[in-house]
């Protein structure tokens, strides 16, 4: 019996149908070439929201953006998954940007910031209650309705110096390899990327970049901006 969740799915293989006769038809060539290599510049970290298509959001077509998502963009030592990305991006593909990417209004974020039961996920957005606790005071501080947002940002910038602390990125910048890692954020109310101007080259630049995108986070809500 074909029920109505049967018939969402072959929508999506439909699609699927669709998407790949229009690109080929576009691009003639495009699938046997995509097949034969990948050479992303870039690895995008970013969070698991349906709302953040990765590559739509920079306009680049499949191959050329290396991903791993987890709930609220998360970089921890401890998480063997992107350790694993990172090094096959790092080691293997030689991408040369790392870019730590969160959003305004993150539901993970909002559930560390408020101490909400969601379940099994709560252990994992712990690390984002760590940030809070670092930052607590000011973000005391920051106007209510913005106080989401505002620790979506830190969380980009201690996300960031996280994957600027890996062995993986660590050991790039040791042998001399270029890698550069950014952290950005993205907002649901306008579709637009923003630079939080957390840019780091190698182990001497982390905590000056740390400490002056930390001071422009500040200083723009202090602002209103």
């Amino acid at each position: 019996m074909t029920t109505m969740n049967d018939d969402k799915l072959r929508d999506l293989l439909d699609n699927n149908q669709r998407w790949a006769a229009d690109t080929e038809a576009r691009e003639p060539g495009f699938f046997s070439r995509l097949l034969k290599q990948q050479t992303p510049q870039y690895l995008w970290i970013g969070c698991a929201d349906s709302r953040v298509p990765a590559n739509e959001l920079v306009g680049l077509l499949p191959g050329e953006l290396f991903v791993h998502r987890n709930v609220a963009n998360v970089v921890v030592h401890s998480d063997l998954n992107c350790l694993s990305v990172m090094q096959f991006a790092v080691d293997h593909l030689k991408v040369r940007h790392i870019i730590v990417v969160g959003h305004s209004n993150c539901g993970g974020v909002r559930a560390a910031l408020y101490d909400m039961r969601v379940g099994l996920v709560e252990n994992w957005i712990r690390h984002v209650q760590d940030v809070r606790h670092v930052h607590s005071e000011w973000l005391a501080g920051v106007p209510e309705p913005r106080r989401v947002d505002a620790l979506c940002e830190l969380n980009v910038l201690e996300q960031a110096r996280n994957a600027c602390h890996t062995t993986v990125v660590q050991d790039a910048w040791s042998r001399g390899q270029e890698v550069v890692v950014h952290g950005w954020v993205y907002g649901l109310h306008n579709g637009l990327l923003e630079d939080l101007h957390i840019t780091a080259a190698g182990s001497d630049e982390v905590e000056g970049a740390y400490r002056r995108a930390l001071a422009g986070v500040k200083a723009r809500y202090a602002t209103g901006g």
